[in-house]
């Protein structure tokens, strides 16, 4: 099942990268990770892939390639191996929905994610402003957790086939850095894994504490991301990195 979900994502999104099997995994940084610096720039933006459930740091890194040529990227593998070749963020709480996720193991993954990306931004001296995250499925859940928890970390996340998770509902209270958040929600309408609902909800409830998303619908598409999605991903991280 893990091999199908991560193969499903590449080949949707057109990428299956040779690239990402040829870097070189780092772990010089709390998490393993890939990286891929920027093009010479002055100023380069930080942007970190997290991949989502049973996958591992190459299954997004190919989106670099279609993404903004001013940024470094860099794709982390989650701390929890469930197989050789397959990790998550934290084990889930039942099967029953809402996707939901074990306290402990959410806990010690926004640690230690959290730690990672301020050190990664102290390694490629990046101000906080100028860090964004872009998260799949569980990754997609690990970039709310960190934004909402710690918004002085990150400028921005984007949010692909994901949800809030409820400890991190109900604990977000609206601050003022909230506001400085750029936030992309991207879900296929035809997600059966992570439901759709759950984006919509997560748009709701961030426009309650202040933060305003860009939300994208995309009718047809099941747990995986598209060519228009990654279109899409490209030019509101475009948008975000030239404002800032």
């Amino acid at each position: 099942m893990f091999k199908r979900l991560a193969v499903t994502l590449l080949i949707t999104t057109g990428l299956l990268a040779g690239g990402a099997r040829a870097a070189e995994l780092h772990s010089d940084l709390p998490l393993k990770y890939l990286e891929q610096p920027a093009a010479q720039t002055a100023n380069p933006a930080l942007v970190i892939f997290l991949h989502g459930y049973g996958s591992n740091e190459k299954d997004l890194f190919g989106l670099k390639d279609l993404l903004p040529a001013e940024a470094t990227y860099l794709s982390v593998r989650a701390p929890l191996e469930l197989a050789p070749g397959h990790y998550q963020w934290f084990k889930q709480k039942g099967t029953a929905a809402p996707y939901d996720g074990v306290s402990s193991d959410l806990a010690n993954a926004s640690k230690v994610l959290t730690d990672f990306v301020v050190k990664a931004a102290g390694k490629y001296n990046t101000p906080a402003s100028r860090v964004y995250l872009v998260g799949f499925s569980q990754g997609a859940m690990m970039t709310y957790e960190v934004a909402l928890r710690r918004p002085d970390t990150v400028g921005g996340i984007a949010a692909l086939s994901g949800r809030l998770l409820p400890v991190v509902e109900q604990q977000m209270q609206g601050v003022p850095a909230y506001k400085q958040l750029a936030v992309f929600i991207g879900h296929g309408n035809a997600d059966q894994r992570v439901g759709f609902s759950g984006a919509s909800h997560a748009q709701a409830e961030l426009r309650k504490v202040g933060v305003t998303a860009q939300f994208h619908a995309y009718p047809g598409l099941g747990h995986s991301i598209s060519e228009a999605e990654v279109g899409d991903l490209q030019a509101w991280l475009q948008a975000a990195i030239q404002a800032r």
